[in-house]
């Protein structure tokens, strides 16, 4: 049986260069090809260039959006995308903030279009839909060519659609048939989930407890514990802690490392504090969850 292809190798095979992921350029085709793909997290910028009617749930907030658009998305923002009316995304590109580093006197996360509470949606008439279709097929045409410095050209495609949506008026009016706590509680998902699987050492839980995830969203603790029982009937530390065992459990049964390194992967300093969390939440203790030959 053919092995699925991973998100990462999706990525990678279709790049335009050997680097771990740092750009790629894709139509929404492209992706309706793929397997069912497990939950990674995104480490990347990205742009779409989007048509039809969609909804956009970013932070904690949502837009609607008919037409021609283009949509920017920042790493440090947790984002979905419905579209209640088939596909509504033409194409769009990924890129890692390293691919334009040098490019940019500043991080890439100062520019406008990433700050703290920005909008990401950019609508466009149809003169501007032409002009951002017509950078898209030139990216596509130097993705396929063998040119030496293609990169280099891409590169200044992107700097271009950048450039021209920073120009522009972001979309500002918000989807108001979203319920807020449905909202909240779809946007908490994702933060959460963004953090896992933990694959190696070096990757720990980052987001541990209710503040943590309200300051993501931007909204009070309180705001956010409300908005969960009322759609879930479970507290946000309830929520975090199931997880955590889940996460905890899998990685206790599958991987080789030990309970302290599980632990402190899962934002558990002291490894007496992980044992009496699991033990506490499942009624065993970590040594228990073993398999023969795993060390404890």
């Amino acid at each position: 049986m053919k092995k699925p292809e991973s998100i990462e190798d999706f990525y990678i095979n279709r790049a335009i260069n050997s680097q771990p992921l740092v750009f790629n350029l894709l139509r929404y085709d492209d992706c309706l090809r793929m397997d069912p793909q497990p939950y990674r997290r995104r480490d990347f910028y990205k742009v779409s260039f989007m048509r039809g009617r969609t909804l956009l749930h970013y932070g904690d907030q949502s837009l609607e959006v008919n037409g021609d658009a283009l949509a920017i998305f920042s790493p440090d923002v947790p984002y979905t995308v419905d579209m209640p009316d088939g596909p509504a995304i033409r194409q769009y590109f990924i890129f890692k903030g390293a691919y334009l580093a040098e490019y940019f006197r500043r991080n890439i996360r100062e520019l406008p279009l990433f700050a703290p509470g920005a909008h990401p949606v950019y609508e466009l008439d149809a003169t501007q839909a032409t002009a951002i279709a017509q950078l898209f097929e030139r990216m596509a045409q130097e993705f396929k060519s063998d040119y030496a410095y293609k990169d280099d050209l891409i590169r200044n495609c992107i700097i271009d659609i950048l450039h021209y949506a920073m120009r522009m008026e972001p979309v500002a009016k918000r989807h108001l048939q979203t319920d807020a706590s449905v909202r909240i509680t779809g946007v908490f998902n994702e933060l959460l989930d963004r953090q896992f699987p933990i694959e190696n050492l070096s990757q720990q839980f980052e987001l541990k407890s209710p503040a943590d995830f309200a300051a993501q969203l931007g909204v009070h603790v309180n705001s956010l514990n409300r908005a969960l029982r009322t759609t879930t009937g479970k507290s946000t530390s309830g929520l975090i802690a199931e997880r955590l065992v889940t996460e905890a459990t899998i990685l206790l049964k599958h991987s080789e490392w030990n309970v302290a390194e599980i632990g402190f992967s899962l934002g558990f300093e002291d490894p007496a504090h992980f044992s009496h969390f699991i033990k506490k939440h499942t009624g065993q203790a970590p040594s228990g969850f073993r398999s023969v030959g795993v060390p404890a």
